[in-house]
């Protein structure tokens, strides 16, 4: 039995990428879905008009807000993404299986 995909580990934070990217809106979470694209699309979401230059433009947003932790912070985000995305692939090759 697969796990529903909003049980997958960072699928809060694609969820809210993907609607703020749908609205225009450069948060945090839809500068991450930007910066996954390429590969959430091979995942099969349709990410329309992610915003260039995205790992740049998260990391100045990062800094903005908590300085020296910036690193740190951005650092996680990735890893949360590609944890997500990891968990994706894995579920669609059981579903294929």
């Amino acid at each position: 039995m697969q796990p529903p995909v909003s049980d997958l580990p960072g699928a809060q934070l694609v969820a809210r990428g993907l609607r703020d990217l749908d609205r225009g809106v450069e948060s945090v979470e839809s500068l991450l879905v930007s910066i996954g694209a390429p590969r959430l699309r091979d995942l099969g979401w349709p990410v329309e008009n992610p915003f260039p230059s995205p790992e740049h433009r998260l990391y100045e947003r990062l800094r903005a807000a908590h300085g020296d932790a910036a690193h740190t912070r951005y650092n996680a985000l990735i890893r949360r993404l590609v944890s997500f995305e990891r968990a994706a692939a894995a579920v669609g090759a059981e579903s294929r299986a």
